[in-house]
């Protein structure tokens, strides 16, 4: 099972957002900027706990030459969410991207300059 990919829970994604925005950071830096963000805040044992949860599954890379552990993301945040998608479009659409990409057209008003990127990016598909 080389390199399968582990779907990070809500809370991990969290974490990973900051780790992606901010590069190689302390559990310490994490929590303030979960913190930032939330309401009520979180305490920064569970930040910890998740972290070397994430760890242990491979989320994250871990350097503990310092007094301060140091976490990065393991997998970019493209590959992340493209791995994401692609497990969502399998399980929920039956591998449909096309039902897909009707549900959220149909759910959400796109603005003329999505709808032109959307356009673009099918003309682009078709020359291939």
């Amino acid at each position: 099972m080389a390199n399968e990919f582990v779907k990070p829970t809500e809370a991990e994604l969290e974490i990973l957002h900051v780790l992606w925005a901010y590069g190689a950071q302390s559990v310490r830096f994490v929590n303030d900027k979960l913190n930032e963000q939330r309401d009520p805040s979180v305490g920064y044992t569970s930040t910890l706990k998740t972290m070397q949860v994430m760890h242990e599954k491979g989320l994250v890379a871990r350097d503990d030459s310092a007094r301060s552990h140091i976490y990065a993301a393991a997998m970019p945040q493209t590959e992340t969410q493209r791995n994401l998608v692609k497990n969502f479009v399998d399980s929920a659409f039956k591998g449909s991207a096309m039902q897909l990409v009707m549900q959220a057209l149909g759910n959400h008003e796109a603005s003329d300059s999505e709808l032109a990127e959307i356009k673009a990016l099918i003309e682009q598909m078709e020359k291939k």
